[in-house]
């Protein structure tokens, strides 16, 4: 059942109808977080209490006993200096890779309230097409967190953090497959760090898109409780059909810089497959060992 919320902010009001009573406060802050810029854990809605005491962002909407066009105020403040934006990214102890919990994520991805999540993220969240898909590529997604980028150590410049064989990396694989940046962040860190690091100016490839942390949708699982995953990439694009590949995280830069060497190893994967028409005999929990078997031969 729809819930219509007239949300107060900045002097401006803003409506909310595309939110249910099966959606949490944390799935109204994310949507507030499209509509205004501000993060959600930046975010306080005031009024918003069970039993006395402020909403917790776990807490169904239905829970409330709001009245439709039921009108709240947010206190908030928008990113907008680029300092704020080039540091370390807003920790969020609600995101969890789903790369590491796939299986677990799969159990709950088609449970009635998850579905229509996604489809109304799908409804809302607008794509900007950096560079348009080209005809028979496959499409490659990647994480920037921590598979770009060290995204939690400091340092002088975002460059010594970068991963090392990167742009090496996205020449080689831009040559077979479209290129799509994805982060558990807002869109204006993305951005900026991927210009910091020199990948949206890249003359050697091109990126097709870039998703943030909006096109994530809230589920509940058993054993982790409430968590952000993004949403399907075979629910935002028809006819997609998608596969994980992991690879050992990219941290503590500093120590580990000069010998990681991962990227190289992914490049060969990646052309390798390439050759293949589909990839549903392949199994990319054991790309490593794929790899070798192809190299011995």
């Amino acid at each position: 059942m729809a819930l219509p919320i007239i949300v107060k902010w900045g002097g401006q009001e803003y409506s909310v109808t595309t939110l249910s009573e099966d959606d949490t406060v944390l799935d109204l802050k994310q949507f507030l977080k499209t509509l205004t810029g501000v993060l959600p854990e930046r975010q306080k809605l005031l009024g918003l209490k069970v039993k006395g005491k402020p909403a917790e962002n776990d807490v169904k909407l239905g829970a409330l006993k709001l009245k439709p066009n039921t009108k709240i105020m947010m206190m908030g403040t928008r990113e907008e200096s680029l300092e704020d934006v080039l540091g370390p990214p807003p920790d969020n102890d609600d995101v969890v890779n789903d790369f590491d919990i796939e299986d677990e994520v799969v159990e709950v991805e088609n449970r009635e309230e998850n579905l229509l999540k996604i489809s109304r993220r799908v409804k809302e969240y607008k794509v900007e097409i950096l560079n348009p898909p080209r005809e028979g590529k496959k499409l490659l997604v990647l994480d920037v967190d921590y598979t770009l980028f060290d995204h939690r150590s400091c340092a002088e410049t975002g460059v010594e953090l970068m991963r090392p064989y990167l742009h090496e990396f996205l020449t080689s694989a831009y040559e077979d497959y479209d290129i799509v940046i994805w982060s558990a962040t807002n869109m204006k860190w993305i951005e900026a760090k991927m210009k910091e690091l020199g990948v949206s100016t890249n003359a050697n490839y091109k990126i097709t898109f870039m998703l943030d942390s909006a096109a994530m949708i809230t589920v509940h699982t058993p054993r982790r409780g409430l968590i952000d995953v993004r949403s399907h990439f075979k629910d935002l694009f028809s006819n997609v059909l998608l596969y994980y590949i992991i690879i050992r995280p990219f941290m503590k830069a500093h120590l580990n810089r000069d010998k990681d060497k991962e990227l190289l190893k992914l490049t060969q994967y990646l052309k390798e497959i390439a050759k293949l028409d589909d990839f549903l005999d392949l199994n990319h929990k054991y790309w490593e060992r794929y790899l070798s078997k192809k190299q011995g031969q």
